[in-house]
């Protein structure tokens, strides 16, 4: 095998290298014995590995991922015999004789697969939290064979006419909603994903899919090789500015790369974003911005351009083949946005109000940095005067908030909100009982406070590591359900927090604070699951945020602050006075986030709508955002070459703007709150939310589930007044 050529390989370099005698060398020539030997026991690891990964989770918890235990030799060989197994499966229910059932067909097809889904967790762990060159060499090899073997599923005719005759049935107007609701996500998967074609397009629409999974990995590949090749490391001298913890966390970066005694701002935005914000270097704050936003776009072997161009090219082809205009159009079909015009026109609502309060943000800023001779305003220069423009209009220095906003109890203060809001209480595991892929990670279990009973684990991995992508996300390694028997929930939250010196607090800004919230959010949705299928934790993506952006709100609320937002050394909570700066200055430099964002949401959505025939995009990107009247001063908060939401996979292509309309529910629902009585924390208000928000999951249309939580549809007045632009009518 391949993987034992590479070990073998690895193991002869080891032996040269430690010795040079004659006796060594011989001894990495082996006999054909030896050698014979060799591979059997090679042969017997792989086994082995394979047998692991494929294996029923053991131990307490409804049993828990080997994270300990299993390695990257059996992970070829378990893909391949885990779809082998699923497509069994697949088989067995399209060829069943007896007719078309809801619980022949839409059941079974729920419990096939069990064991590729468990492979697929430790697959996530080493492509998201562990990747290697080794994992990355098996994934651009198994993301072809893994789009052939969904396509292979997908359009199985005799599975679709199946599928097709429950959903045409008389039998569906007696299932219950949440049965129904799985028959029409199950059919509409398969119809707007290739069942419905014949013949050649068929055939065709399945090789599009295949060269786009290569594709989708090779980005992601490219953009991670960018941020771990471009390490930029400085002496003391060139310091300036920068706090004590981030200069702490940039010593021990550079420790942990061999260069003792230097200081290494890593490729990250989690680096790059304190950095642009405090270094007094003009001139180093342009060769970071720089660095960071052209990932992807340095014309060498990790560039993005011919890829994006390939990417839209496809993606275009293949939804013509079903019958769409663009991409967009088929991607939004099922959205709550429905059609690319609305979610443009929301977008398109917003900007104006965006790009002018930029103006104003420059205005100010421009006051300040006259005076250290900037005559052209760059944007390597918008988060440092920002914050000279927080401190001379609010009094609120970034650096001094972040000494109340210590991760440890910021994630105490998340367990808080959620004993509020879902009852639930959190204690740790400490015992070993619960194996995890890296020691950085913590598990907790979660109960209900009132029953005891058991809900789920909850792990976290909070720090940056090499081989670790950038940001922060949230997954499940095992979802709710109940078809056979009830599982409880394995949640993860995963940040890329910089650790500084052994047994100190690490500290982060408000921003990092609030995406702390978020992404536990996400968290919560999936442990207050309450639906019987697999399918139904699914999300709707321009609905998904909404519920972890919300949670977000409660990092303001006063119970928090009072006991969360203690100072790293006296303990004491943070002054009211600086509280009072912080909501005061709520709105502050808003015109920036806001436009960044938007300007990746649009230039998404553009994208997608255009025929992309001879398409440059580097070009398109210049050029669309010229049409818009893009202020100079900022970037796309993720530039076309990088944006790994759209490029990497197709979870938010055509589909960023998704976190705007879910921000407008966001706003309306917190409104709610601020109308109750208990105000964020009211009973009967949280009651609603846990029962329309959260524990339906996919299992509710979201417009239907958002109007039983508010009684009418959320309106976008909210969202402008949270951002403090005009409301206009």
């Amino acid at each position: 095998m391949k993987l034992n050529k590479i070990f073998a390989a690895m193991v002869m370099s080891g032996a040269l290298l430690g010795c040079n005698s004659t006796e060594n060398t011989e001894a990495v020539t082996q006999s054909p014995e030896a050698s014979a030997i060799t591979a059997v026991k090679n042969s017997a690891e792989v086994k082995a590995a394979t047998e692991l990964l494929m294996a029923e989770w053991t131990g307490p918890f409804q049993g828990v991922p080997a994270f300990d235990k299993v390695s990257l030799s059996g992970l070829k060989p378990a893909l391949a015999q885990a779809m082998a197994m699923n497509l069994a499966e697949i088989e067995t229910i399209a060829n069943n004789p007896a007719p078309a059932t809801f619980e022949n067909t839409i059941v079974e097809m729920e419990r096939a697969g069990k064991v590729l889904d468990r492979i697929f967790t430790y697959y996530g762990i080493w492509s998201a939290n562990r990747s290697s060159a080794e994992f990355r060499e098996i994934q651009s090899e198994m993301a072809p064979k893994l789009s052939a073997f969904f396509s292979k599923i997908n359009q199985n005719d005799k599975l679709f006419q199946r599928i097709s005759t429950v959903y045409n049935s008389e039998e569906v107007k007696s299932l219950t909603k949440q049965q129904q609701r799985l028959v029409w996500l199950v059919y509409n998967g398969f119809a707007r994903n290739g069942a419905t074609l014949t013949g050649e397009s068929k055939a065709r629409y399945a090789e599009i899919n295949q060269r786009l999974a290569q594709l989708h990995t090779k980005f992601a590949n490219n953009v991670l090789a960018d941020e771990e090749n471009y390490v930029l490391y400085l002496d003391k001298s060139q310091l300036g500015g920068l706090t004590d913890s981030i200069i702490a966390a940039a010593a021990k970066a550079a420790t942990e790369r061999g260069q003792e005694g230097q200081y290494a701002f890593t490729n990250t935005r989690s680096s790059m974003d304190p950095f642009l914000t405090y270094s007094t270097e003009r001139k180093l704050r342009k060769q970071v911005w720089e660095t960071y936003y052209n990932r992807g776009d340095n014309g060498d072997e990790f560039d993005n351009n011919e890829i994006i161009k390939e990417i839209l090219t496809l993606r275009h082809e293949r939804v013509g083949l079903l019958g769409y205009d663009n991409y967009a159009s088929w991607r939004l079909e099922d959205r709550m946005a429905k059609k690319p015009e609305n979610a443009i026109a929301l977008m398109e609502k917003v900007w104006p109000a965006a790009i002018a309060r930029v103006d104003e943000e420059v205005a100010d800023m421009m006051k300040i940095a006259k005076h250290d001779g900037v005559k052209t305003f760059e944007p390597w220069d918008y988060r440092y005067y920002a914050e000279k423009v927080r401190m001379d209009k609010y009094s609120l220095d970034s650096s001094e908030v972040k000494k109340y906003l210590q991760v440890e109890k910021l994630q105490e203060a998340m367990f808080y909100v959620a004993g509020r809001l879902f009852n639930y209480s959190f204690s740790e595991i400490t015992d070993g009982s619960v194996p995890v892929f890296h020691e950085d990670v913590r598990v907790w279990d979660v109960k209900d406070k009132t029953s005891g009973e058991h809900i789920g684990l909850f792990y976290l991995d909070p720090y940056a590591r090499k081989g670790k992508r950038s940001g922060a996300w949230a997954t499940t390694y095992r979802s709710h359900t109940t078809i056979d028997g009830k599982t409880n929930v394995l949640s993860s939250n995963n940040s890329n927090f910089i650790k500084g010196n052994e047994g100190e607090p690490v500290l982060i800004s408000w921003d990092d604070a609030e995406t702390f919230f978020h992404e536990f959010g996400h968290a919560l949705h999936f442990l207050s699951s309450n639906v019987d299928y697999p399918t139904l934790n699914g999300g709707v993506r321009d609905y998904t945020e909404f519920q972890s952006q919300l949670l977000e709100r409660w990092l303001t609320t006063d119970e928090v602050i009072n006991n969360y937002l203690v100072h790293y050394k006296t303990g004491e909570p943070m002054p009211k006075a600086l509280v009072a700066k912080i909501k005061q200055a709520a709105t502050f430099n808003e015109g920036f986030k806001t436009t960044e964002y938007l300007a990746s949401a649009i230039i998404d959505m553009k994208l997608h709508t255009t025929d992309p025939a001879g398409i440059d995009p580097d070009k398109f990107e210049r050029e669309e955002l010229g049409k818009l009247n893009m202020p100079s001063q900022i970037v796309m908060r993720h530039r076309t070459p990088h944006f790994g939401h759209v490029f990497s996979g197709e979870g938010y292509s055509a589909a960023y703007y998704g976190y705007m309309w879910a921000e407008v529910l966001t706003s309306d629902a917190s409104e709610a709150f601020e109308e109750a009585p208990g105000g964020y924390y009211d009973p009967a208000v949280a009651a609603k939310l846990v029962e329309h928000l959260f524990s339906v999951r996919n299992a509710v249309d979201p417009a239907e589930a958002y109007r039983a939580f508010r009684g009418r549809d959320a309106v976008v007045d909210a969202l402008m007044r949270d951002r403090g632009f005009p409301v206009t009518n």
